[in-house]
């Protein structure tokens, strides 16, 4: 086929509202009554096939412990040697693939999610991480049809990038060739979008993928690979092991076909695998592209001419959404006294508001975290906290013998150095620091240099002055910046999302840029007419 293609103009997804008695929700609800009442069994999709190894692990759900969803069945080394064989084995074809039939594959995908399987990988990302309703729709549905959408869009974008000179009798262009070898995936827990989003860019660009997801995450993995398996993906272009992370790293990063590395995960685990690359960095065919999304310890900085109507209501969302499990969650801020009083009352009334419970009952704003090592951590610091006398204002309670529950927590600090201003939780617990309001551009300073971290953060004000202070204050402290919002909620095509320093790469998921890191270019120039002799003007 010729043709230069024009691909469907992407629009972001509408989210659904869920009202009581809707379709959707009616719909919804009888999908989570049929897979609770149902347990999968989950195999490996390696090449062509579907592996069960009968060393399994059943899957509950975090708010429901003692109920079984099904069971997924644990891969070996050889498992993952294996997907890393099948995955190379179908490179030539899928490489060779034209991009629009590659193209076509992920907007079939798209259109899937969007309906047949909407309610499936919702309720899905409901059960197995513990999402309500409205937070599984904004994620495992409308961010992964935005993801697969827009990524064609921009797929065509960066095709079209060519040389913008032609000299005469020369013709110069750009090849985007796929990554010389394979592309190792491993994926997070809390978005189902980002584990289907992380394998899925480096192969819509050509590229072929091991993937290895979080074990939480799995049940709803199993889904993905359904919905790219009905949108018509080759054997082998994606394929998912379920092998423990030392034993996959041990056999990926010393493979001399190890091409890339798509990483969404904790600080600690990235730069443990940055060294283990660095290491065998003489071994592989080529320097292998690493791309990585990690921690965040996001604030909120709340100058004195800030409403506190709106401060309070981005602060219960940005820190308790999704339990505070997403790595872009409010987990500090800082508010001026001349604000705290007003700020703390409407904030507590709201949080005094929240129903926790199962993500089945649609009343429940708050649900479980994802597992008991997490809330074992989570609790820690409340515990902490409550041994050093810290001020807890809101919540401080949690239970595990039903589901992993741990309250809305907030902790006033003393001192902004206190170790829940600074140490990434990944929960529910937001800590506040009160500061003299006339002191604004010093605690500027302050918010810049407590963290590690730069991913996302926030400013509220209503003085334009103070607003632009912040923003280049601040200006390396969050890849991702909000003026007068919450610090969540990045959407594909709008705000491209990713941070620095310990946060990551800052590659941005959902732009054009992420996508150039699985090309490597090629310059073609074509002599129509060469030269028959050596010589040169300047020496006749």
């Amino acid at each position: 086929m010729n043709g230069f293609f024009n691909v469907p103009t992407p629009k972001n997804e509408r989210v659904r509202d869920y009202a009581p008695g809707a379709p959707e929700t009616l719909e919804l609800q009888a999908k989570l009554a049929e897979m609770r009442a149902e347990q999968r069994d989950v195999p490996m999709y390696i090449g062509a096939e579907e592996v069960r190894t009968g060393n399994t692990q059943t899957m509950h759900p975090p708010h429901d412990h003692q109920h079984t969803l099904g069971q997924f069945h644990r891969g070996e080394k050889s498992h993952v040697e294996d997907a890393i064989n099948a995955a190379l084995a179908a490179k030539e074809d899928w490489e060779n693939l034209s991009w629009e039939n590659r193209a076509s594959i992920f907007l079939k995908a798209a259109d899937l999610i969007a309906g047949p399987y909407r309610a499936e990988i919702n309720a899905a990302t409901m059960l197995c991480q513990s999402k309500n309703c409205y937070q599984a729709e904004i994620d495992a549905a409308c961010e992964l049809i935005d993801f697969l959408r827009f990524n064609v869009q921009y797929l065509t974008e960066l095709y079209a990038e060519q040389p913008p000179e032609n000299a005469p009798g020369i013709w110069n262009r750009l090849e985007y060739r796929p990554l010389e070898g394979f592309v190792f995936a491993i994926t997070p827990f809390n978005f189902t979008a980002i584990a289907a989003n992380l394998p899925g860019t480096p192969a819509l660009m050509g590229n072929t993928v091991v993937w290895k997801p979080a074990e939480t995450q799995i049940y709803s993995a199993h889904v993905i690979m359904k919905v790219f398996k009905a949108a018509g993906l080759p054997d082998g272009v994606i394929n998912l092991v379920y092998s423990s992370g030392p034993d996959a790293g041990d056999i990926v990063f010393k493979h001399p076909d190890f091409s890339g590395l798509h990483f969404t995960g904790s600080t600690g685990v990235f730069r443990h695998l940055w060294k283990e690359i660095g290491t065998n960095i003489a071994s592989y065919r080529t320097y292998p592209r690493i791309v990585g999304e990690t921690g965040g310890k996001d604030f909120v900085m709340v100058h004195k001419s800030s409403d506190s109507s709106e401060v309070a209501a981005a602060l219960a969302r940005g820190a308790f959404e999704y339990q505070g499990q997403k790595c872009s969650a409010a987990s500090r801020a800082y508010i001026p006294s001349n604000l705290w009083g007003d700020v703390k009352s409407k904030l507590l009334a709201m949080v005094a508001d929240m129903k926790m419970g199962p993500t089945e009952d649609f009343g429940n704003f708050i649900n479980a975290v994802i597992d008991e090592r997490a809330f074992d951590k989570i609790s820690s610091y409340i515990t902490g906290a409550k041994a050093d006398g810290a001020e807890i204002i809101a919540g401080g309670n949690f239970d595990k013998s039903k589901g992993y529950f741990i309250e809305p927590t907030i902790i006033v600090a003393s001192s902004p150095d206190y170790r829940t201003m600074c140490e990434e939780i990944f929960g529910p617990v937001l800590t506040i620091y009160v500061y003299e309001a006339d002191q604004f551009e010093e605690t500027l300073e302050l918010v810049d240099n407590t963290s590690e971290y730069a991913l996302t953060g926030s400013i509220f004000s209503r003085d334009r002055y103070a607003v632009e202070l912040a923003t280049k204050k601040l200006r390396n402290s969050a890849g991702n910046f909000y003026i007068n919002d919450k610090p969540t909620g990045a959407v594909v095509g709008q705000q491209p999302f990713g941070g620095a320093r310990g946060s990551g790469t800052n590659d941005k998921a959902g732009a054009k840029a992420n996508l150039m890191r699985w090309v490597s270019m090629r310059t073609i120039k074509e002599n129509f007419v060469p030269p028959t002799d050596y010589g040169y003007a300047f020496h006749k």
